[in-house]
This record gives structure tokens, C-alpha cells and sequence, in this order.
């Protein structure tokens, strides 16, 4: 039985699409007193996320805040969500009656999507490459699926996402070198001792480089770390901050003599205005540990260590010099590899924006198939009577193909004619596009 519809009343299926977003601020729309005001820790991402998704009326999101940055990446029914979220931002942070718009950003569908590849890849770090930001951006969505908060187009964003992220930091040199002294002397540590963990290392002073210092080598967890200050109590004041579980200890400056045969390596960064350590400490030294190998590092400008140090054997200085060449070389190698990673890049763009075409298109082709359907129902039902009738097979087979075939043209051949002229030519490119004329094409 024939449905009694008029095909020109065929409801529409709902369309799927819905744009993407992305809104924020970085390290290079904003300055670091406006950043912490809008830094999300992590026990407080959860319910910032439940607010946001609430205030914006998104059906995707995901809250990603660092030191460097805090975005929001939404999918809704239009631009107003985007709105509605930088409003949010606004309200949830602690800048009080500082205006964030002229900080923020706005990305949108094939933007928001590179934009994000570029992120979670490093490209849009502070330092180059920097390989943190992706298990961020993990924890982030770790988040927003507990919440529910995903479970459409921006959640196959965010798998494409690591995909890209993987295949960069693999293919390319992007993270393969060092660019921060405190990496640069964990890596030339690592090619000096077998193993970290079997060595005692010294931090001399208590400033930021002898922090970051301590961060990269604690990770490796060291046998020991001792932390050497002119004034004891700041010592052990630094060593209780850090925080390592008992695995760093302080000694005065002044104990240094008669104690520093006892590390493997050595990292100073005083504001001396003279060397703290001479060459007669370290022949000492070497005595004492029978010549087992001496890694140095020193950070200080002046310099902490004296330079005739570097002359003896088994002991391996560096300075900020060295150091500095080697970071300059290791970025520019970083530098170089952005164009084989915006390459990679580019190419999942293009492929998450096809997939997000074809899944957009679903309603259409369920439209025309109803259509068509419709359309097949008429014709058969005709061929049908005929036939019951005693028509002739072959009139009615006709009769059927000729019925099919004005249906089918009906609407492209009525939308050419009604059409304005400035919009005829896009509508025949379609058309053509649709019914192509070379048999090839349609083969």
C-alpha cells in the first residue's frame, strides 16, 4: 500500500552536525598573573566542567587548563554556546572585573580541529615539543567522559587527537632533543651513568635552576640528593618544599671539603660573585673516590666551579656555555621538524573534517532514500494494476521506467528554473556533480 504522503512533505531528518569550538587563552594571549587567575587544578576540573556544560547548553565538552593555557572545547547548536562559554569563564574565574575578551580566542570546525592537533602535539607549547600537555589533555578527557560530558563528534576529535600526537612525536624530531638546561644535563648524566638510580648527586644553592634541576633528576629517583647552602636552614627548608619522600637531605656549604668525594654529580647555581669550588677540592675528591668519574654541571654566571676544574681527568664539566650551543642546535633541529609535524598534522585535519562531512550527510542520503522509496511505492503499485489488468509486460516495464525517471528529474529540472541567476551556476556545478555525464563516472 502506497503511503498517503506527498513526497514534497517528507519531513526532514534531524541533521547531525553541530560546530565545534574551541575558547581560551595561552601563554601568548596572556601573561602569567592573568593565566593563574583562570587555571582549573585538577580536583577542580570536574565541577568546572559540570557548570560550563550546564551555562553553555553544549551537548560535548572538555575544560583543558594548564600553567600555560585554559580552553574549553565545545560542540552545540551554534555560535551562542561559544558566547555563553566565555561568559562562564569569565564568572568561574578569579579575575574578578578584569575583561578576559581582549585575552581569549575563538576557533571554529577545521580551526578548532588543527588547533588541537597542534596542542596536544607540542606545537603550541611554550617549549617547542614539550611532551606534558598530551597526558594533560588525557587527564582532561579522562574527566569529560566520567561526566558524560562526551560521546559524539568532539570525542572522536579528541581519539583522532592522540592518534596525531603519537604518530608526531614518532615521526618526527619534534620531542627527540632536549631544549631547557635542566633536561639538557639529565641527558648528558644518562650517557655518562648506566643507571640514575645508582648514583648520590649534589644540588649546590636554592635557587629556580637548581629546582628545575632537582625536578628532572628526582624523577629518575637517584640513590641520593643532598642540597648544599651557604645558610643550613634554607637548606633543609628547600629540601622539606621539595618534597621527595625523604630522599633529599641538607648540608651546609661549608661542609663541603670533607664531604664532596661522596657524589657522582654535582649541580650548582649560587649567586657567588667567586668560584665556590677549586681545583684542589676536586684532585682531592678524585683521590678519595679512586678516580671514579665526577659528572659537574655548573649554572652560575659568574661561575661556581673554577675552570682549571675541567682540565682534570675523570671529571666531566659543563657550563652555561655548553649547555647553551647544545640548546640552540636541539631547537633548531625542533624547528625543523614543525614542518614534517604541521604535514601530519594537516592530513588528520583533512581526515576528521571527511569523516565529520560524511557523518553530517547521513540525514540527506536517509531523506533521499525515503524519497525514493516513496517514489518506488507509486510506481510499483501502477505497474501492478496494469498487469492485473492484462497489460502488456513490456508497456508496463516502460511505463514503470518512464514514471521513475520524471520523478527523479522533477525536482533538480523545477530548482534550475526557479532559481535566481547568481545561484544558477553553483546548482548546475551540483547537479553535475550528482549526475555526472561521462559514463566512466557514473561506471
Amino acid at each position: 500500500m502506497v503511503p498517503n504522503r506527498d513526497p514534497k512533505t517528507l519531513p526532514l531528518v534531524e541533521p547531525y552536525y553541530m560546530p565545534l569550538y574551541v575558547i581560551g587563552l595561552n601563554h601568548r594571549t596572556a601573561p602569567i598573573d592573568i593565566r593563574e587567575k583562570v587555571a582549573f587544578a585538577n580536583d577542580r576540573q570536574r565541577p568546572a566542567l559540570d557548570a560550563l556544560r550546564e551555562s553553555a547548553s553544549a551537548d560535548e565538552a572538555v575544560l583543558v587548563s594548564t600553567c600555560n593555557r585554559t580552553e574549553l572545547y565545545l560542540r552545540g547548536a551554534d555560535e551562542s554556546v561559544a558566547d555563553r562559554a566565555g561568559d562562564w569563564l569569565q564568572s568561574a574565574s578569579d579575575s574578578g572585573f578584569l575583561d578576559l575578551q581582549s585575552h581569549l580566542y575563538r576557533h571554529t570546525d577545521i580551526d578548532a580541529t588543527r588547533h588541537l592537533f597542534r596542542v596536544a602535539s607540542g606545537l603550541d607549547s611554550m617549549v617547542l615539543g614539550e611532551p606534558q600537555i598530551l597526558g594533560q589533555v588525557k587527564y582532561s578527557v579522562k574527566i569529560a567522559i566520567e561526566a558524560g560530558a562526551l560521546g559524539g563528534p568532539l570525542e572522536r576529535l579528541f581519539q583522532e587527537t592522540f592518534q596525531v600526537a603519537k604518530k608526531v612525536r614518532s615521526q618526527t624530531e619534534i620531542g627527540a632533543t632536549s631544549v631547557s638546561m635542566a633536561a639538557v644535563s639529565l641527558k648528558l648524566a644518562k650517557q655518562l651513568f648506566a643507571d640514575i638510580r645508582e648514583i648520590k648527586i649534589l644540588f649546590i644553592g636554592v635557587g629556580e635552576m637548581i629546582q628545575l634541576a632537582a625536578t628532572h633528576f628526582g624523577a629518575q629517583s637517584p640513590q641520593a640528593m643532598v642540597i648544599a647552602n651557604r645558610t643550613l636552614a634554607r637548606g633543609r627548608e628547600f629540601a622539606n618544599e621539595f618534597d621527595m619522600g625523604g630522599q633529599m637531605s641538607a648540608i651546609a656549604l661549608s661542609e663541603l671539603p670533607e664531604c664532596i668525594h661522596e657524589f657522582d654529580a654535582i649541580i650548582t647555581s649560587t649567586a657567588s660573585s667567586l668560584p665556590i669550588i677549586g681545583k684542589g677540592m676536586i684532585e682531592q675528591a678524585l683521590k678519595r673516590r679512586r678516580h671514579k668519574p665526577i659528572f659537574m654541571v655548573d649554572l652560575a654566571v659568574p661561575r661556581d666551579i673554577e675552570a682549571a676544574v675541567g682540565e682534570l681527568d675523570d671529571v666531566y664539566l659543563y657550563t652555561l656555555d655548553m649547555l647553551g650551543k647544545m640548546i640552540r642546535q636541539n631547537v633548531a633541529k625542533r624547528e625543523s621538524a614543525v614542518i614534517a609535524a604541521e604535514t601530519i598534522i594537516d592530513a588528520h585535519t583533512g581526515k576528521y573534517m571527511r569523516w565529520l562531512a560524511e557523518r553530517n550527510a547521513v540525514p540527506v542520503i536517509q531523506q533521499l532514500r525515503s524519497r525514493a522509496e516513496y517514489y518506488r511505492q507509486i510506481e510499483l503499485e501502477r505497474a501492478q494494476k496494469m498487469l492485473a489488468k492484462g497489460g502488456d509486460p513490456a508497456q508496463v516495464l516502460a511505463a514503470l521506467a518512464h514514471g521513475l525517471t520524471n520523478k527523479f528529474l522533477h525536482h533538480p529540472m523545477a530548482a534550475l528554473k526557479r532559481v535566481p541567476p547568481d545561484e544558477r551556476e553553483a546548482l548546475t556545478d551540483a547537479l553535475e556533480i550528482l549526475y555526472a555525464t561521462d559514463p566512466e563516472e557514473n561506471e
